[in-house]
């Protein structure tokens, strides 16, 4: 199967509580895009079963766990996830340095570490409420960088952030972006923080998180079309997809 151009840069999310449903997700998607995502309803319920089956496909994989302990557990899982042989996995920067370097030193560069800043379904409401005031964009740029600084390979960040944390880290320090809707559009879910594809691309995203408007879509091979489109289209930006690509550095 030959990926249209553009999807290589997409991130497909698994989210389904049926197992059928997700092999067959799996199948349809995964020699189609660049990475399929396994999230925490589908880790929690069929465990490492749900990477084996995402891995069978041709696309890297995803383990979107977002852990967030003490160092030392989190190291442990780190290790686990290496076992499993996933491509990429996420933690909470919000746990500061010493877990993050944990996180780092378990890894030994076997999978590629990204660490979550701000949840795209807070707003500025929320974020007050949780003694978190001011701007986002700040917030999530001062987050990546002690992540980029702990030995992390990226950061997650909804399209609002992507622009100030390109400017802050140079690739190949990866921004792996959710939240994203054709045209941008906000839709009647979780997700408060949202932009469209081709803006989030120019403004310094390597990998794209698509969930619901690809796996609910009437038609997903015609979704897939689409999305292929606007993204194909769009430009990236001056120093390219930090996809693929080793080592760290910073502006």
């Amino acid at each position: 199967m030959i990926r249209r151009p553009g999807l290589e840069r997409v991130a497909v999310a698994l989210d389904t509580p049926e197992w059928e449903r997700f092999v067959e997700l799996c199948e349809l998607f995964g020699p189609r895009v660049g990475v399929l995502k396994v999230g925490l309803e589908a880790y929690t319920r069929w465990g490492p079963a749900a990477v084996a089956e995402a891995r069978r496909h041709d696309a890297d994989v995803f383990l979107d766990l977002k852990l967030h302990d003490i160092p030392s557990t989190v190291a442990g899982a780190v290790s686990a996830a290496c076992d499993q042989g996933v491509d990429y996995l996420t933690l909470h920067a919000a746990g500061g340095s010493a877990m993050l370097e944990a996180a780092a030193a378990a890894a030994r560069e076997r999978v590629k570490l990204l660490a979550v800043t701000l949840l795209t379904h807070l707003d500025e409401d929320a974020l007050a409420v949780l003694d978190l005031p001011g701007a986002g964009a700040t917030r999530a740029a001062r987050w990546a960088t002690l992540a980029w600084q702990a030995g992390c390979h990226g950061a997650v960040c909804s399209p609002h952030e992507v622009a100030a944390l390109r400017a802050a880290i140079a690739p190949p320090f990866l921004l792996v972006t959710p939240g994203i809707r054709l045209g941008g559009a906000v839709v009647d879910d979780d997700q408060a923080r949202v932009g469209d594809p081709r803006t989030t691309l120019a403004s310094g995203s390597d990998l794209l998180v698509v969930g619901r408007p690809l796996t609910q879509a009437e038609d997903r091979r015609a979704a897939l079309v689409l999305w292929a489109a606007e993204i194909s289209g769009s430009s990236p930006p001056e120093s390219g997809s930090a996809l693929n690509r080793g080592g760290r550095s910073r502006r």
